[in-house]
C-alpha cells in the first residue's frame, strides 16, 4: 500500500487520491473567514457593551459625567462648585489662669481689701459637721496690741503689719482665731517656726472677759503664703484645758482649719477675678484682630 502526497487519511478501506480536490479547499477556507469575522465582531459588541456598563456605573456612582468631581455640586452655569473655605480666627493666646498662691504671697498682688467682714465673713464657722456661731471680731494694725508673752516681740520683729481676730464659741467651748499679715511669706514662716503662740483671746459676745486669762488653754500656730495664724482654745467656765479632754482640741482644729479655708480662699478669689480680666482683654484683642 503506498500514500499519495497531500491527501487525507479516510481510515479503513479508505481510498487516496494523488490530485487534491483544489474546489472543496476554497469552499472550506471560505467558510473558516466567514467564522472569524463573525467571532471577532461579537467579540467587539460585547466589549461595546462592557464599556457603556462602567460608564452607566460612574455616572450612577458620581452623580456627574465621567472624569469630573463626584462630590462637588453643579452650579448654575453646570460648573462643579469649589467647597467654601473654613473661616479663619485670629490666632489670640489666652495666659494660663493665675495661682490663687501667688495672690497670698505677694503684697502688690494681694490687694483685696483686708477687713473682719473680708476675712471672716460668715456668721458661723462650718468645718464638716461642726458649727460654732461667731461672737465678735477685731482688727488691729499694731500686731502687738492682740497679742502676749513671747509673740509680742516675735510679730514686732518680722514686721507684722496687721493682726485680725474672731472668736467662735459652742457648747461651753470657745476658740480665738487670730491671723497676723506679713510682706513675704518668709517672715510669716519665720513667725510659725518660732512658735510662740501666745495670742491674746478676744471675749464678748457671750465669752466672758477672763476667757483664756489664768489656766490653761489649747494654743497653735501655723503659716500659708505671707499670713501666719493662731488659735487659742478652751472652755468658758475658767476649767484647764488637760491632754485627755476632746471637747477644746475639737474647737481648736476646727479653728485652724477655718483660718487656713479664709486665707486660701481669699487667694482663690483673687485669681478669678484676675482670669477673667485676662479673658476680657483677650476677647478685645480678638475683636481687634479680626
Amino acid at each position: 500500500m503506498s500514500f499519495g502526497q497531500g491527501g487525507p487519511f479516510d481510515g479503513p478501506g479508505g481510498s487516496f487520491s494523488s490530485t487534491p480536490d483544489w474546489d472543496a479547499l476554497a469552499e472550506e477556507g471560505e467558510a473558516q473567514s466567514r467564522r472569524k469575522r463573525w467571532m471577532w465582531i461579537g467579540g467587539g459588541a460585547l466589549a461595546t457593551v462592557a464599556v457603556a456598563g462602567i460608564v452607566a456605573a460612574a455616572v450612577m456612582a458620581g452623580g456627574d459625567s465621567p472624569g469630573g468631581n463626584p462630590t462637588a455640586a453643579p452650579t448654575s452655569s453646570g460648573q462643579a462648585a469649589a467647597p467654601d473655605d473654613k473661616p479663619s480666627f485670629p490666632d489670640v493666646s489666652v495666659p494660663p489662669p493665675p495661682n490663687p498662691q501667688d495672690y497670698i504671697s505677694d503684697p502688690k498682688k494681694d490687694t483685696a481689701p483686708l477687713t473682719p467682714a473680708t476675712l471672716f465673713p460668715q456668721k458661723t464657722m462650718v468645718i464638716g459637721e461642726h458649727s460654732y456661731p461667731r461672737t465678735s471680731t477685731a482688727s488691729t494694725k499694731d500686731c502687738t496690741a492682740a497679742a502676749q508673752g513671747a509673740l509680742v516681740s516675735s510679730l514686732s520683729h518680722n514686721g507684722c503689719k496687721q493682726l485680725l481676730r474672731a472668736t467662735y464659741a459652742k457648747g461651753g467651748v470657745a476658740v480665738t482665731i487670730g491671723i497676723a499679715v506679713f510682706d513675704s511669706p518668709a517672715k510669716a514662716a519665720k513667725v510659725m517656726n518660732e512658735n510662740r503662740t501666745n495670742l491674746m483671746p478676744l471675749p464678748g459676745g457671750g465669752v466672758p472677759s477672763d476667757f483664756c486669762q489664768g489656766h490653761k488653754c489649747r494654743m497653735a500656730t501655723n503659716a500659708t503664703g505671707r499670713y501666719a495664724y493662731f488659735t487659742i482654745a478652751g472652755y468658758l467656765n475658767g476649767k484647764d484645758v488637760v491632754t485627755s479632754e476632746t471637747k477644746a482640741r475639737q474647737i481648736a482644729r476646727d479653728g485652724g482649719s477655718y483660718a487656713f479655708t479664709q486665707i486660701t480662699q481669699r487667694g482663690k478669689d483673687q485669681a478669678a477675678k484676675a482670669a477673667e480680666r485676662q479673658l476680657e482683654e483677650a476677647r478685645k484683642k480678638a475683636g481687634r484682630s479680626s
